[in-house]
C-alpha cells in the first residue's frame, strides 16, 4: 500500500569522493543534523536507501509538542520548538510549521488531576499551559460533543507537515552546498587508525571524518553489523487523512480515543489513541530483559501478536560484507499495512461526535514503524564508550514516536557533538553507553493515564 505522497527532492548526480560528515538516513533528524553542519561550514552527504522522509518522518501525526514530554528530553524539546519557529526562514522553504496550540481532553477526574501536574511542569519552563473546564474546552471546537471532564491547553504546542518538512530541509542542505543521494544505501563504515575513515555505499565509497547513523528503525541492524548494540525495537502507528472538511476547526485536539489536527490542504490527520498489536520479532526476545521496565508500566495497553514480521526478521541477514547486497537495498521503504479497523474506529468517534465531520471522507490511510528504546528516550551520542564503538561514529535514533517534533533540536545536538562545540543541552540523558554503564534504565515515572 503506498504511503503518503512526499514533496520531491532531486538527488545529486555525483557521489562525492570526500566529505567531512556522511549522514546515514534521510529522515527529519538526519536532514536537520545536515542543515546544522552545512551552516557551520562542514561538507555533508546525506545517503538515504529510499526516499527522503519516506518512512516514519512522513507518517507521523505532524505534532510539535512540549506537553507530556519525559523530563529528560524536555530541555531538548524547548530548543526544538525555538528552532521550528525559525526553520522556514533559515531554509527558505515551507515546512508548514504553525504554533497552533493543542487541547488535551480527559474523561475522568483522576486524569484531569494528572493534567494539572503536567501543566505545573510546563509552567516551570515558562510555558503558559492551563487547565480548561469542559465548557472552556468545547468553546474552541464548535459542534464537538464529547463526554469529557476538562482539558489541558498548551498554546506553545504546534504542528508541521510531515510530507513537506524533511524534503524541504534536505533541499535547503543542497542549496547550501551539501549533497543528497536517494536510493543509495550505506553498506558499512570503514575505519583507519582506530577511527572512522569512510563509508561504503552501493554506489561507491565516500571518505569522511565522521558518520552519523540516523536510520530510524534500521539503526539497530546497521550498527549490529559493526558489532555495536543499540537496544531498539519497533512498533506500528496508524494514521488517516481526510478530504478537505468545510468549517473544520483550526485547533488541534487529543481525546482518549483519537488525535486530530488540521492539514494545510484543508483535510485532517486523524490517529487512533489505541496502539496497534505489537508484533513479536526475534529481537523482542533478545531484548526482553532491557525492555522489562517499560513493559511493567505499559503491559495493560500492550497486545502481542506473532505473524509475518517474526519470520521476515528471521530471514533478514544480521551480518554482511561491504561487497554484499544489504537488507537496506532489498527493502527501500517500509510500508506496513495500516490497521484499518483500529483507525476507522477512531474516525467513527470523530464523525459521531463532531458535526463538521459528519460527511467527511477518508482520502488515505497509512502506517509507519516507530523506533523504540527501553527508557523511551532517544540516543543522540558518539559510539565511543560502548563495545566496538569508534571515534567519529555517532548515533541519532530511537525517538520512540517523539522524533518529528524533536528533530530540529536533535539535529543541533548531534551537530554539536560531531563538531565538538558546547552542546545546546546536557547530552548525558541521550548517551548510548547508558545501557552498559550501570545506569538505571526506566521509562518516565508517573505516566499520565488518559
Amino acid at each position: 500500500m503506498p504511503g503518503p505522497k512526499l514533496d520531491p527532492v532531486e538527488s545529486n548526480t555525483e557521489l562525492p569522493k570526500h566529505v567531512d560528515v556522511v549522514i546515514v538516513g534521510g529522515g527529519v533528524a538526519g536532514v536537520c543534523t545536515a542543515l546544522e553542519l552545512v551552516e557551520r561550514g562542514k561538507t555533508v552527504a546525506i545517503c538515504e536507501k529510499g526516499q527522503i522522509g519516506a518512512e516514519q518522518s512522513s507518517r507521523n501525526w505532524g505534532w510539535v509538542r512540549l506537553t507530556h514530554r519525559d523530563p529528560r528530553e524536555m530541555p531538548l524539546m524547548v530548543e526544538s520548538v525555538r528552532l521550528w519557529k525559525d526553520i522556514d526562514r533559515r531554509t527558505g522553504q515551507q515546512t508548514g510549521y504553525s504554533q497552533c496550540g493543542v487541547t488535551y481532553t480527559v474523561a475522568s477526574e483522576a486524569a484531569l488531576e494528572a493534567e494539572r501536574h503536567a501543566a505545573d511542569a510546563l509552567q516551570s519552563y515558562q510555558i503558559p499551559a492551563r487547565i480548561l473546564s469542559r465548557e472552556e474546552a468545547m468553546e474552541s471546537f464548535p459542534g464537538l460533543s464529547l463526554d469529557i471532564k476538562g482539558a489541558l491547553y498548551n498554546p506553545h504546542d504546534g504542528r508541521a507537515e510531515p510530507q513537506k518538512a524533511a524534503p524541504a530541509i534536505a533541499r535547503a542542505v543542497q542549496n547550501m552546498g551539501g549533497s543528497v543521494h536517494q536510493n543509495c544505501a550505506v553498506r558499512t563504515v570503514e575505519t583507519k587508525g582506530g577511527k572512522v575513515s569512510a563509508v561504503v555505499t552501493e554506489r561507491g565509497t565516500i571518505s569522511c571524518e565522521a558518520v552519523l547513523v540516523a536510520g530510524g528503525v534500521w539503526s539497530r541492524l546497521f550498527l549490529g553489523n559493526l558489532g555495536i548494540d543499540l537496544p531498539q525495537l519497533r512498533t506500528k502507528g496508524n494514521v488517516l487523512r481526510t478530504e478537505p472538511v468545510p468549517d473544520g476547526p483550526e485547533g488541534t485536539v487529543k481525546h482518549p480515543e483519537f488525535a486530530m489536527r488540521k492539514r494545510e490542504d484543508g483535510g485532517y490527520t486523524i490517529a487512533s489513541a489505541t496502539p496497534s498489536r505489537y508484533q513479536l520479532t526475534p529481537d523482542s526476545f533478545r531484548l526482553f530483559a532491557k525492555f522489562l521496565p517499560t513493559l511493567k508500566n505499559e503491559w495493560r495497553s500492550v497486545s502481542l501478536g506473532l505473524g509475518s514480521a517474526f519470520f521476515e526478521a528471521l530471514r533478514t541477514p544480521r551480518h554482511w560484507k561491504a561487497t554484499d547486497v544489504t537488507p537496506f537495498e532489498k527493502t527501500r521503504v517500509l510500508d506496513p499495512e495500516p490497521d484499518t479497523a483500529l483507525i476507522d474506529k477512531a474516525f467513527d468517534v470523530v464523525k459521531s461526535s463532531y458535526a463538521p465531520f459528519k460527511d467527511a471522507k477518508i482520502a488515505q490511510r497509512w502506517a509507519g514503524y516507530m523506533d523504540v528504546m527501553p527508557d523511551v528516550v532517544p540516543v543522540i551520542s558518539p559510539t565511543e564508550g560502548v563495545k566496538n564503538g569508534v571515534p567519529g561514529l555517532y548515533v541519532c535514533s530511537g525517538f520512540s514516536g517523539h522524533g518529528f517534533g524533536l528533530g530540529t533540536g536533535a539535529g543541533r545536538l548531534a551537530a554539536d557533538l560531531i563538531t565538538g562545540q558546547g552542546p545546546c543541552v546536557d547530552p548525558s540523558p541521550f548517551r548510548l553507553h547508558r545501557f552498559s554503564d550501570g545506569a538505571k534504565i526506566a521509562p518516565m515515572e508517573n505516566i499520565i493515564q488518559r
